[in-house]
């Protein structure tokens, strides 16, 4: 019984992680860790360029590239971080509205999955996967990267936990 479990939530991941690129796809014209790096940014904690690398586990020439472009795009901005060495990333107000849009259709792309259960089954769904994600043994750099595509607006009681933190040791 735990193989065919198992099986069916390795197939309804793909499917949910199909549908959320998809959306990214189609609102912000980028696939890959372009929307998570704009969600991650735009907790507003000024993650730097090394941060935002080790969240999304890039590597430091691919975090560098990414950052390019959406500064090119303009959708972030650098500014001084919290010491004269580093730069902090911000969204700029057209990627805070690109960022909008794509946790609004992500949550749009994931509802159809749901609307064969009936409130109490999605109930108890809610209730098995918060289950599910606090029983992951995760360090505070895989939280970061666990809830980095999250809204955290609509996750009340967060089970990895509640608190975005942008990790300041290596």
């Amino acid at each position: 019984m735990i193989d065919r479990t198992a099986n069916l939530l390795g197939a309804v991941g793909l499917a949910v992680a199909d549908r959320i690129e998809q959306a990214a796809q189609t609102i912000l014209q980028h696939a890959g860790e372009t929307p998570a790096a704009l969600v991650v940014i735009g907790y507003g904690l000024g993650p730097s360029n090394d941060q935002l690398r080790r969240i999304l586990r890039l590597s430091h020439p691919g975090a560098v590239r990414l950052v390019d472009r959406l500064v090119a795009d303009g959708l972030v901005e650098r500014r001084p971080g919290r010491d004269r060495r580093s730069i902090a990333l911000y969204l700029t107000s057209q990627g805070a509205a690109q960022r909008e849009a794509l946790l609004a259709g992500r949550l749009a792309a994931i509802r159809p999955l749901l609307l064969g259960l009936d409130e109490g089954e999605q109930g108890q769904l809610a209730g098995l996967l918060h289950k599910l994600l606090a029983g992951l043994e995760l360090a505070d750099l895989d939280r970061c990267t666990a809830c980095r595509l999250c809204d955290d607006r609509v996750c009340t009681n967060c089970p990895i936990p509640a608190a975005f933190k942008v990790p300041t040791t290596a």
